[in-house]
């Protein structure tokens, strides 16, 4: 849950609309700053003024709005799961966005991608920021500080015709033939025909594709981790997830999911049966899928242990990032 602050002054909200379009440095996670209402900007989609019933936020110089009401608005259709914490939009255009809580990628139609920041829960709302939720509805975000207003323009997409084809849309738009066919599904070998419909708001995001991982890979992740923190609660299985990933990208353990599970003594169950038997609960299930998807509550800690079982100098001398539930996180 974010912290809510004190409202915005019209002066503050002048300067940091300012910076709204460019995305100053990515953000590790919503805790790196505490989000501050606003309450004296305007939002207008398409010329017309429109209510929030929720607040908007701004957080390290970006907007965040709710994304199920800004969704409604463009006349997209969004559902919420709950367990999961995650919405799922179906766009006018046919688009389908998957937005988590805490989750720095966003699955976009059949590809995953990571955004520059993160989505965030307030209140039983997700919340993300309003530029980047704008390019995914197919829209155009314009900003005037002197009057405090944002203004949501949907773009219709663009016809092909005889005379206006892929080369006239890439000059107009500003974006390479390529992009503008991968964000329409297309062929670049196959002919666009007159009469085709071109999407032609490229989202930002489109250039940040998130790692892939397999299946087999977020099986094994899910069952070491039920394994080893299956009764733990949501964050505790999170870390542990971490832990494994944070392995693989250091060079001082091997550098897939399998091999860090099955090299070294830290994880008896994937020599004993114990990992070929685990079967993942939804709570596992989505916090090894959370984790593959960037979501880190231990920072760069490798290593996980029970404080009250695990003694020695070698335990005593690692520097503890955080402990949650029964694991200490360390490295």
């Amino acid at each position: 849950m974010i912290r809510k602050g004190k409202p915005v002054s019209r002066l503050i909200i002048a300067m940091v609309l300012g910076l709204l379009l460019l995305c100053i440095g990515p953000m590790s996670f919503v805790s790196a700053g505490e989000a501050a209402a606003v309450n004296d900007v305007t939002i207008k989609f398409n010329g017309e003024n429109v209510k929030l019933k929720d607040p908007a936020f701004m957080l390290d110089g970006r907007m965040y709005v709710p994304v199920a009401r800004i969704a409604e608005i463009f006349g997209a259709k969004s559902s919420w799961d709950n367990v999961n914490e995650e919405v799922t939009i179906h766009t006018v255009l046919k688009d389908k966005i998957v937005l988590g809580n805490g989750v720095p990628v966003v699955y976009f139609n059949e590809d995953r991608y990571r955004m520059e920041a993160v989505p965030f829960l307030s209140e039983g709302r997700l919340y993300a920021p309003l530029r980047q939720l704008s390019e995914l509805l197919h829209a155009n975000v314009n900003l005037n500080t002197a009057s405090d207003v944002v203004e949501l323009i949907t773009v219709k997409p663009a016809v092909i015709t005889e005379e206006y084809g892929l080369e006239e849309i890439s000059k107009e738009t500003g974006s390479s033939k390529s992009e503008l066919l991968k964000r329409n599904g297309l062929d670049g070998k196959a002919a666009v025909k007159p009469g085709t419909k071109l999407k032609v708001v490229v989202p930002s995001i489109f250039d940040k594709a998130a790692a892939p991982y397999t299946e087999a890979e977020f099986m094994l992740l899910a069952k070491i981790t039920m394994v080893e923190a299956g009764y733990e609660s949501y964050e505790g299985q999170l870390g542990l997830a971490n832990v494994i990933l944070n392995r693989v990208k250091d060079a001082s353990f091997p550098d897939s999911i399998r091999d860090v599970i099955y090299s070294g003594k830290q994880f008896p169950p994937a020599h004993n049966g114990m990992l070929d038997k685990s079967k993942p609960n939804e709570s596992v299930l989505r916090a090894a899928k959370d984790a593959l998807n960037g979501k880190n509550n231990v920072g760069n800690a490798v290593y996980f242990f029970n404080p009250e079982v695990s003694k020695g100098s070698f335990w005593s001398s690692l520097d503890v990032i955080t402990t949650i539930g029964h694991h200490s996180f360390a490295r």
